[in-house]
């Protein structure tokens, strides 16, 4: 996998996000295990509750499209897409992410604009609760 290849591919989904209340642009592109790349950005809404986290958008563009198996996601984010900080995924993203990847293998990339954090999900996201609770 050529990290710098998917931050670069989520710094230009980044410049596609609609937010024009908070003026956090983010973007994500995600990576199957056969290589394929989703990309997705922040999606706002005036009511809020409807916002879609780039993460997501990645995720469910992928899944609508039969996707299963994933490998890694890069994130960056930024005040008016100025790459300022790491952009890590809100709680709600890293447990989308734990229902459709193995925790202790997938990949969350994150970069500041300088420099590049990998860490795995189960980094992001210890003691997760997922299917296999559900049928213990």
């Amino acid at each position: 996998m050529d990290k710098e290849y998917l931050v670069q591919r989520a710094v230009e989904a980044m410049k596609m996000a609609y937010a024009p209340y908070s003026n956090y642009f983010v973007g994500a592109a995600l990576l199957t295990k056969e290589g394929k790349i989703y990309t997705g950005c922040n999606i706002e809404s005036s009511t809020y509750t409807p916002t879609n986290c780039a993460e997501r958008t990645a995720f469910f563009k992928a899944v609508s499209e039969g996707e299963r198996n994933f490998e890694a996601i890069a994130i960056v984010g930024g005040p008016k897409g100025d790459i300022r900080g790491f952009a890590a995924p809100c709680g709600v993203c890293r447990q989308v992410m734990a229902e459709f990847c193995d925790v202790k293998t997938f990949d969350v990339i994150i970069y500041d604009g300088k420099e590049m954090k990998s860490m795995k999900l189960e980094e992001l996201l210890p003691l997760s609760f997922g299917m296999a609770d559900l049928q213990k």
